[in-house]
């Protein structure tokens, strides 16, 4: 991935340590902010789908890719919270996604 996605992860991690400090409180809401993320990524397929009949189609393929995108950042971001490296950690991910595929 791009050196700026990381760069940007490690960023706003400081700048939420800095405005949020970085107690056990705090990563806690890092985490539970994943569930937010998601559920705005279902609220825009279900937008897509035109699912809620007062609403109707309110979304497009773009609106949802872009609420996953914020899923993923804020996952990275969430790894580097833990005092983890992101791509080290996705990196591993990745691999034992291969072995399973070629398995």
């Amino acid at each position: 991935m791009n050196e700026s996605i990381w760069e940007a992860a490690r960023a706003s991690r400081s700048w939420l340590d800095a405005a949020n400090g970085t107690g056990q409180t705090e990563l806690t809401c890092r985490i539970l902010k994943l569930t937010e993320e998601a559920g705005e990524a279902s609220a825009a397929w279900i937008g897509l789908l035109g699912q809620n009949p007062r609403k109707g189609v309110t979304h497009t393929r773009e609106d949802v890719a872009a609420e996953l995108a914020d899923v993923a950042f804020t996952a990275l971001v969430a790894i580097e919270s833990l005092g983890l490296d992101a791509g080290t950690v996705l990196d591993a991910c990745a691999a034992k996604v291969r072995s399973r595929l070629a398995g």
